[in-house]
């Protein structure tokens, strides 16, 4: 007979005998005939059949469930693919999604953030906290603030990191106010603004001197991107807490 032995068919299908073996018993797969010997032999149909079976075990159906879905009356093969083709999408999709989520936390990890990116995502509106820290630490990597930014944040809380988004949150506004009230990025209030800035840094990431604070503005300007939600009716947030920076700076000489 022409055909597949049960040798050949667990080769090409990379299963061994005995689950084929198994998958017969219980009328999973059913070989096609017999050979004069009484051996199994399966056919292209069988092969086919198998195949299905793999897929969906590989999704993690069950033997049961596999067996309903091939006695769908009005199923075709076509019909399977598309299913196995959809579900194996959803897979790839979700996969993706927690390789992502993962990578985010062991990024975060690096930096000493040990927030998960569901905990970044509810205190800084932002699964990426612990990217956007690396970042700053890539930009103010002078002097020796690299060693002691991790090791400070990776003893910090949840309640911590809550407690600096709103020290940073009032900083913020500090400017805001500033730009608001009409005054000047070298004048006093201003001024004051910066240096709880440079006192915000200094408390919580790394110790901040008026020259390591002057290279944490450096780059203010050439990123107003970053702080676009932070303009108010066109004026340019960055540059303001850029020039007050180093306008405090300088009265600090």
């Amino acid at each position: 007979m022409d055909g597949y032995t049960v040798g050949q068919l667990a080769a090409l299908s990379g299963i061994s005998v005995r689950t084929l073996h198994h998958y017969d018993s219980i009328g999973l797969l059913k070989p096609h005939g017999r050979s004069a010997a009484n051996h199994r032999v399966y056919s292209a149909d069988d092969l086919q059949r198998l195949r299905h079976i793999l897929f969906y075990r590989e999704l993690e159906f069950g033997l049961g469930e596999i067996a309903d879905m091939l006695a769908e009356p009005h199923a075709r093969v076509d019909d399977h693919l598309r299913r196995q083709h959809r579900l194996l999408r959803q897979r790839q999709a979700r996969t993706e999604e927690l390789l992502d989520a993962i990578e985010k936390e062991m990024r975060a990890r690096h930096m000493g953030v040990t927030l998960s990116p569901e905990a970044q995502l509810d205190i800084f509106n932002t699964d990426s906290f612990g990217e956007r820290l690396r970042e700053a630490e890539q930009r103010w990597a002078e002097s020796n603030q690299n060693q002691e930014l991790p090791r400070r944040t990776a003893a910090y809380t949840k309640d911590d990191w809550v407690a600096i988004k709103a020290d940073a949150d009032a900083n913020i506004q500090a400017f805001v106010d500033a730009i608001t009230a009409g005054e000047p990025a070298t004048g006093a209030v201003a001024m004051q603004a910066a240096e709880n800035h440079r006192a915000h840094i200094a408390r919580w990431f790394f110790d901040c001197t008026h020259r390591q604070h002057r290279d944490v503005a450096a780059p203010l300007p050439r990123r107003p991107g970053g702080r676009r939600a932070l303009e108010r009716d066109g004026t340019r947030f960055a540059h303001y807490v850029h020039d007050a920076i180093l306008a405090n700076a300088d009265r600090a000489g």
